[in-house]
């Protein structure tokens, strides 16, 4: 088989390096010749583990190959996905279309033969059908059908999660289609990997309504924590006592600074538009977009509040500024909220992350970049760790006290624990724990 995929963005590029691990001829597709002849040289501009091994290893085989060509790539394509960004469009938070519509003219101009034409950008209800009639209308006489195969990769783990997914979903109509990513897929339905086919519809609200439903269990934390600090309880045992019910289960209840990335923001936003827009408002939604904004303003009013409230002439050190850990991507991380926040209240802001601080730069002017934790940490009044690095749970705690100015740790990921603590000289606060919000350590 072969495919061809329409950009090389984090979704395309990933996706068409593990296609191609399957035995699948792939073609990726940029506009941008930097990009490609960067990928050609195995030059991977997206910090994701496995990714540049990968890459390399299917490139040699003949299997994976970069190109601007999209007419080339197109014309003996079994499928052709459509990759691009579907960036939040200004004013209104709804998925701006304008890339996913230009990809869309240029493949009807170059298709040859029967072709499925797959979405793999997430995009709002109804996309597959307005694809479709672009198609038809720059080519009436393309043979093709459509498909919505929405993305579920998690961003530092994306390789695992296509390989050994939890669930493929596949949008479509025709048989052909069907067959055509059947055959796709096949390699992970030997390996019992639920393929689920639905419609249209259904596959491309089942992405919104996937990362709406996780945004909700992380606000949901969030404001339990704040209850626990309120009534003493710790929010670790309670997650772990309703996460143990099989209705709820575990994942996505670790209380933290609020959520970011390239997903769920935007995600969530774009489907509060479309339900708005089609006459079932989702008030629970809207909720969980207000309550997350909130929530990064509050962890910066924490900070401050911790740190006596002047923040004049204050130093503070910074662990981790990417959304999240094992990845560089800085898209609506809550450090580009909290930060700016302690500058304009008067902090000086030293900061450490182990992949993201070339893309946090432009993001964060007036922040002084370290080369590791210590040197973050160094005559500051207070540390914050902001991103769960793994390298930051396993820090000489003795050592990084013993070089800051005053040794107060803001912990707003809970990466330690009240005993290890208990034993070093910072006085400790955290998430939803005791000892939490601005309790000296005494209380722990």
């Amino acid at each position: 088989m072969k495919i061809s995929i329409i950009g090389t963005g984090y979704v395309g590029l990933v996706s068409g390096a593990c296609f191609s691990e399957f035995g699948i001829d792939v073609t990726c597709v940029d506009k941008d010749a930097g990009i490609v002849a960067r990928l050609e040289k195995d030059d991977i501009p997206i910090y994701e583990p496995g990714l540049d091994d990968l890459v390399h290893k299917n490139r040699m085989a003949g299997r994976l190959h970069f190109t601007t060509d999209l007419a080339a790539s197109v014309k003996d394509a079994d499928a052709v996905f459509i990759a691009v960004g579907t960036p939040s469009r200004r004013g209104d938070g709804a998925a701006d279309l304008a890339f996913v519509e230009g990809a869309a003219r240029e493949i009807a101009e170059n298709l040859s033969g029967y072709t499925v034409i797959v979405t793999k950008s997430t995009v709002p209800v109804g996309t597959a059908r307005h694809i479709e009639k672009i198609v038809r209308e720059v080519n009436p006489a393309a043979d093709f059908e459509m498909a919505s195969n929405p993305e579920f990769l998690r961003e530092g783990s994306a390789i695992e999660d296509f390989m050994r997914p939890d669930r493929v979903v596949v949008g479509l109509e025709g048989e052909r289609a069907r067959q055509v990513m059947h055959r796709l897929y096949r390699p992970l339905s030997l390996r019992d990997a639920p393929v689920l086919f639905t419609g249209l519809e259904s596959a491309e609200l089942t992405k919104y309504a996937g990362n709406a439903f996780l945004a909700t269990k992380i606000a949901f934390i969030n404001q339990i924590a704040d209850l626990c600090e309120a009534v003493g309880a710790n929010v670790q045992d309670v997650a772990k006592g309703i996460g143990l019910d099989g209705r709820i289960g575990a994942k996505f209840l670790h209380p933290g600074p609020g959520f970011g990335g390239s997903c769920f923001p935007k995600d969530t936003r774009a489907l509060s538009v479309i339900a708005h827009e089609t006459g079932a408002p989702m008030s629970l939604v809207n909720a969980v977009i207000h309550s997350n904004d909130e929530r990064k303003i509050s962890m910066a009013e924490r900070i401050i509040t911790v740190l006596g409230g002047d923040m004049r002439g204050k130093r503070i050190g910074i662990l981790g500024v990417s959304f999240k850990p094992n990845t560089d991507d800085m898209r609506e991380a809550p450090s580009l909220d909290i930060i700016p926040q302690l500058i304009e209240a008067g902090a000086e802001i030293c900061a450490f992350d182990p992949a993201a601080m070339e893309n946090a730069a432009e993001k964060l002017p007036g922040v002084e970049w370290k080369e590791d934790s210590y040197a973050a940490a160094a005559g500051a009044d207070g540390l914050v760790i902001l991103t769960e690095w793994n390298e930051f749970r396993a820090l000489d705690l003795g050592r990084l006290a013993s070089l800051m100015t005053q040794p107060v740790l803001i912990d707003l990921r809970n990466i330690y624990t009240l005993e290890e603590i208990a034993a070093t000289p910072f006085t400790y606060y955290s998430i939803g724990r005791p000892g939490s919000g601005g309790t000296e350590k005494s209380r722990d």
